[in-house]
């Protein structure tokens, strides 16, 4: 696949099934001190769904900085499906990007929720004449397509996060990241956005970064990344991730629910594989 520029000419191709390749990360916001980032390792296929997790100074939020060129790397490389990152080629880079901040207000641009959606497309000389369907279809998609003559300000918290996903679907990037997307939600819209990431996830269409506090998100992830001291300290699927608790409480990160009752179940002699949600869990309950 070829992304081209209309009107300027410049293109950049898919070179790599791998969205993400990150090789020795390195970055210090000063001099004098200590590095926030440090020799980061790590691949990242196109269409996996991906968490990573970490305490506050983690370096978490300093990598998902990286990765949108936001910050510029001490030492290391980052490629986008084989394109190596670099000052020179930053706008076509990100034409394969899309993030989602942790506090939707910050984002809203728009008198109304169509508004707020159409500004990406402006900005790329989106055709007027084409734009309508775009909307709806970004809309559609995250279950807001009867709010389009809605004000974004009067939306509840799920509502408004809702917006901005469709904000940033309509610019079709490969790659979503979601930076604490779900942090300031209230348990309604916290399951709702969860539930639209793992919709995306499974269309195979886009990759899925989540920089996240939630615990409970990582069992819907193919990848979870665990950041510590500015360092990768380990990757896996979330089963490989969870079974080692005792790592994860050194690290001050919560125990997902859901594990933590698969935990108090096996202490009293009930023994039960993984599950991924609590309905799979019954299920096997009741089985016994």
């Amino acid at each position: 696949m070829v992304i081209k520029e209309k009107g300027r000419g410049a293109s950049l191709a898919k070179v790599s099934e791998n969205a993400l390749e990150v090789r020795h990360l390195s970055f210090k916001y000063s001099p004098d001190f200590p590095y926030a980032l440090k020799d980061v390792n790590f691949d990242i296929k196109h269409g996996e769904y991906v968490t990573i997790i970490g305490h506050n100074g983690s370096g978490k939020s300093t990598l998902s900085k990286l990765l949108i060129g936001v910050l510029s790397a001490e030492e290391g490389d980052i490629k986008v499906f084989g394109n190596l990152m670099t000052k020179n080629n930053l706008d076509q880079i990100r034409r394969f990007l899309g993030i989602v901040f942790q506090n939707p207000d910050n984002q809203f641009i728009g008198s109304t929720v169509e508004a707020d959606i159409a500004f990406g497309l402006e900005n790329k000389r989106v055709n007027p004449e084409d734009m309508r369907e775009i909307i709806i279809e970004a809309a559609s998609k995250v279950r807001m397509e009867n709010f389009l003559d809605k004000e974004p300000l009067n939306l509840s918290g799920g509502q408004k996060q809702r917006v901005a996903i469709a904000s940033t679907l309509a610019l079709n990037p490969d790659i979503i990241i979601f930076d604490e997307a779900t942090s300031m939600l209230d348990p309604k819209g916290n399951r709702e956005i969860k539930e639209i990431m793992v919709e995306l996830r499974n269309t195979g269409l886009k990759t899925i970064i989540s920089i996240t506090h939630d615990m409970d998100e990582i069992l819907n992830a193919d990848k979870v990344i665990v950041m510590n001291g500015g360092r990768l300290e380990k990757m896996g699927t979330p089963e490989e991730i969870l079974k080692d608790k005792e790592y994860l409480r050194s690290r001050h990160l919560d125990i997902p629910f859901l594990a933590t009752v698969e935990e108090a179940l096996e202490n009293v002699g009930v023994k039960v594989q993984h599950s991924k949600n609590m309905d799979e869990l019954v299920k096997q309950i009741c089985k016994k």
